[in-house]
């Protein structure tokens, strides 16, 4: 009998109604006009369960909606086919705005974070707890409030996938202290956020080295923009691998990309962890070359 496949879910606790805004050239302290505006949802889950999709992988992205910016972020969703499940909040739904174009970088402009409402969050935990076993989550970018005790009922409910299912967790700060204190089957993080969790040397194989040994996560990938990405879990010491090189564009989402991949081949194909991360890097780098997310030429 052939095993059962899992089913994969993106968790995004900071959703982001986002305006693109294209310019010839701009600059500060004067009135600017756009030559396009585009509008899409942002958040890590939802850049994950984008890029699952292209891959054909079974999915479900999970999200905290709230308010006209909500309604917005919902209507987007539906109208472009996303597997969804949105929590109804009663706080609005963060707008943000990224202005691109002339010799300026792409610049973001994010509103203040503020928690999904306690009812929207008991909603979510009890959907979790309501789901099979043997399933994917994947908890991605920052979560308000997550320290808060109306957050209590979802910490609960991932501590029990955790030990049902493969809990993923792509995050930072309170969530990110938390999950390195599970057994967390992966964690995924830059080189940035490993260095505010294990002290000592600058080298990331060495901090990385010691969070092998000490946390109870079961395997790690730390990312380093165009540079090395290393892998190691509790078995096998870090190795490195190097992205393929391409002209940038657009950084945004290529992290997602990685991880949304990595997901696919390590717990859908059962591929090693390093080669699935091998096979991920040159999905990440053409996303990277892309202005998109996720919506580049997949790789031959």
């Amino acid at each position: 009998m052939a095993a059962v496949q899992p089913h994969f879910f993106t968790l995004t606790g900071n959703l982001l109604a986002e305006r693109t805004l294209e310019f010839s050239t701009w600059s500060a302290g004067a009135t600017q006009r756009a030559r396009r505006e585009t509008f899409q949802v942002g958040g890590k889950g939802i850049n994950v369960a984008k890029m699952l999709a292209r891959l054909g992988t079974p999915h479900t992205a999970l999200c905290f909606t709230g308010g006209a910016t909500g309604a917005e972020c919902e209507a987007w969703l539906r109208e472009r086919g996303f597997s969804f499940r949105s929590f109804s909040s009663q706080t609005a739904t963060r707008a943000g705005v990224v202005v691109r174009g002339g010799e300026h970088a792409e610049t973001t402009f994010l509103g203040p974070d503020v928690a999904p409402s306690a009812d929207a969050l008991a909603q979510c935990a009890e959907f979790l707890d309501a789901q099979g076993d043997g399933n994917v989550l994947a908890l991605c970018g920052s979560a308000p409030g997550w320290a808060d005790e109306t957050y209590a009922p979802v910490r609960t409910a991932l501590e029990r996938w955790a030990a049902r299912g493969v809990l993923v967790v792509d995050s930072y700060g309170p969530p990110l202290g938390w999950a390195v204190q599970q057994p967390t089957a992966l964690v995924k993080i830059n080189a940035t956020e490993l260095r505010g969790l294990a002290v000592g040397s600058e080298a990331v194989p060495e901090r990385l080295e010691k969070l092998r040994r000490e946390a109870q996560v079961q395997r790690w990938i730390v990312t380093g923009g165009p540079g090395a990405v290393w892998v190691c879990d509790r078995e096998t010491a870090p190795i490195s691998f190097t992205p393929p090189p391409v002209q940038e564009v657009s950084a945004t989402g290529s992290g997602d990309v990685l991880l949304a991949c990595v997901l696919e081949l390590f717990c859908r194909q059962s591929m090693a962890l390093k080669e699935a991360v091998q096979h991920a890097l040159p999905y990440a780098s053409a996303n990277a070359a892309h202005p998109g997310i996720a919506e580049f030429v997949l790789p031959v």
